[in-house]
């Protein structure tokens, strides 16, 4: 079996490097001024991925920190998967031209499924990864302000229909808590959908998260605060899933 993918989070805020808990933008914390510094850091211990998300513009509803993406591309090898805001055509071209090499829809798979479409026919399902924020098993959407009446599972379906193969999926609940990732949920789309690439997000404590995410079968994992809060010793992270 092979290893999990090992993802770092940096979210962006004013060009700052930032964590919120469960969503809420009231508890925003500053980590690092520059997120290029943090994502060097990452990029020197052997990682090669990133999720950057742009907090700013999943709450406006468009791009807000593309001169961060554009900073962090230039400035790094680093495969960035980005997020945040991205719901036009305009949008989508910004993030891959300023340097992502995928997309994450989320909020844009629920309220324009059409345009979600005519991007995976467009770029191709590498390069379009579909993102499931969730509370109580229903997507969230706008930067988790609300709540859609689609089920996770009915929305998984729909989306690999269409040809979708990668997954971010956060449980909305357990994300900055430090209380341990949704591994049943987790286990339940497996089941439900085992050609699917699952990303795991939220709730990632410990590095005995990360190997009981391995252990399930999870394609990858985005790890964020526990490795700010110096909760995940990050050589020994790379030691033992990526060297």
């Amino acid at each position: 079996m092979s290893k999990i993918k090992i993802i770092p989070a940096i979210d962006t805020i004013n060009g700052k490097c930032v964590r919120l808990t469960k969503g809420d933008y009231s508890t925003e914390k500053v980590y690092c001024e520059d997120p290029l510094e943090m994502a060097l850091k990452f990029e020197k211990l052997g990682i090669t991925r990133l999720h950057l998300v742009d907090l700013e513009g999943a709450k406006s509803g468009h791009i807000c920190n593309a001169n961060v993406l554009k900073r962090v591309a230039k400035g790094t090898k680093l495969k960035i998967d980005f997020g945040g805001g991205v719901k036009s055509n305009e949008d989508i071209e910004l993030a891959f031209n300023s340097g992502a090499n995928q997309v994450t829809g989320g909020s844009i798979a629920v309220s324009n499924p059409d345009l979600m479409n005519n991007w995976l026919d467009k770029y191709g399902a590498d390069k379009i990864i579909l993102g499931a924020d969730v509370r109580n098993k229903m997507v969230s959407i706008s930067g988790w302000q609300k709540d859609s009446d689609y089920h996770l599972f009915k929305f998984l379906e729909k989306y690999q229909n269409k040809g979708v193969k990668s997954v971010i999926c956060t449980d909305i609940s357990k994300d900055g808590m430090l209380q341990g990732p949704a591994v049943e949920l987790y286990q339940g789309i497996m089941r439900e959908f085992p050609e699917l690439e699952l990303i795991a997000s939220g709730g990632v404590s410990k590095i005995e998260d990360v190997r009981i995410l391995n252990e399930i079968g999870c394609w990858g994992v985005i790890i964020g605060k526990a490795i700010y809060e110096e909760r995940i010793d990050l050589n020994e992270l790379v030691n033992e899933f990526i060297l």
